[in-house]
């Protein structure tokens, strides 16, 4: 592509490069950058004393911005159904990728950023991997930043791309939610009033997911009646919110679950809040032992494991081992013991 001044005479099938007027009248009519410049055009251009433009001239072998956004567009979601993504048309040299679902985003990093090394005028940005997003919501932009690009270099950028950006969809739409508390009555029940704050919090995280929590279960802070709240649990996902934060591998809740005839995968996560979550399994249901942050709606560690498990991606302890860099969330006013240097 060639880019500069050229002759208005020599102009016709050029691109503008700067939008411009044809007459000093306010509505004078106007030639809008990114025009391709018609015979029509030149001979406006020519009656208004104009002698040349600034323009983009296209040389064999180039494809338009247009055109080099929607193919590579597509090389990247050859299958919109499967991927769950939507498509738009190619505009200004730019392509939308949309979700069609709500879920999480996942990237193939590596082929991403090889493909944005090719040409610094072919671009793809994402949202970040693992995202969160509701359907309707943008997951990506491809952008050619110039008004064309070599279709060889196109044709690098394709190669290898198919499925690199992916939406998964939930796959599991019950959960059901066991609370425990800490002071049982006399009788056996248990007493008090217990918030619903966390509980409320929890079916909010669901319903983002089109899930929904089975009926409340609240037991007594016991490794037997927690363990038997967990073998008779519905859901498909167990969520374990206790009233005393689980505080240790075999502290009451790990040990109820593994009573239960289920296994404890990993306790303790490198993610503030969120460092007491614990996650298992009982049988092929995934289980998570929340921390207490969890009772509120702000993003803590176990909106990332929550989010993942839903989806149906497996979460290791390798996966949540990973976690810890950007793991640092934002402060919480409220927090009872700030993260913060109490000697300054």
């Amino acid at each position: 592509m060639k880019f500069g001044y050229v002759p208005v005479r020599e102009a016709e099938g050029a691109i503008m490069a700067h939008s411009l007027g044809l007459g000093p009248q306010a509505s004078a009519r106007r030639i809008a950058k990114g025009t391709v410049l018609d015979a029509d055009h030149i001979r406006q251009l020519i009656a208004s004393g104009i002698a040349e433009v600034v323009a983009a001239v296209l040389e064999d072998g180039d494809l338009p911005e247009d055109v080099t956004a929607m193919r590579l567009a597509q090389a990247l979601v050859p299958e919109t159904g499967a991927q769950h993504i939507r498509i738009t048309g190619a505009g200004a040299g730019r392509v939308n990728l949309y979700a069609t679902s709500c879920g999480i985003v996942t990237l193939d990093a590596a082929r991403i950023h090889a493909l944005n090394a090719i040409d610094p005028m072919i671009s793809v940005a994402t949202v970040p991997d693992y995202a969160r997003v509701d359907a309707g919501g943008m997951i990506a932009t491809i952008k050619i930043i110039a008004y064309a690009v070599p279709e060889a270099q196109l044709i690098r950028a394709e190669t290898g791309a198919g499925g690199a950006i992916r939406v998964l969809p939930p796959v599991y739409q019950t959960a059901t939610l066991i609370e425990t508390v800490t002071q049982p009555a006399a009788s056996g029940e248990v007493s008090g009033e217990l918030s619903g704050k966390g509980r409320a919090a929890m079916a909010g995280r669901l319903a983002r997911f089109d899930a929904a929590l089975t009926p409340r279960v609240v037991v007594p802070h016991a490794e037997a009646e927690l363990s038997d709240a967990i073998k008779q649990a519905t859901g498909e996902m167990l969520l374990i919110l206790t009233g005393s934060a689980t505080s240790d591998l075999r502290d009451v809740a790990p040990q109820a679950l593994r009573m239960a005839g289920g296994e404890v995968i990993r306790f303790g996560m490198p993610v503030d809040p969120g460092n007491l979550l614990f996650i298992g399994r009982l049988a092929e249901k995934p289980v998570i032992g929340l921390p207490g942050c969890a009772r509120s709606i702000a993003l803590n560690g176990a909106d990332w494991v929550l989010e993942r498990l839903i989806c149906g991606l497996h979460v290791g302890a390798g996966d949540i081992a990973a976690m810890g860099v950007g793991g640092l969330l934002k402060e919480i006013p409220t927090r009872p013991r700030p993260r913060r240097d109490h000697h300054t």
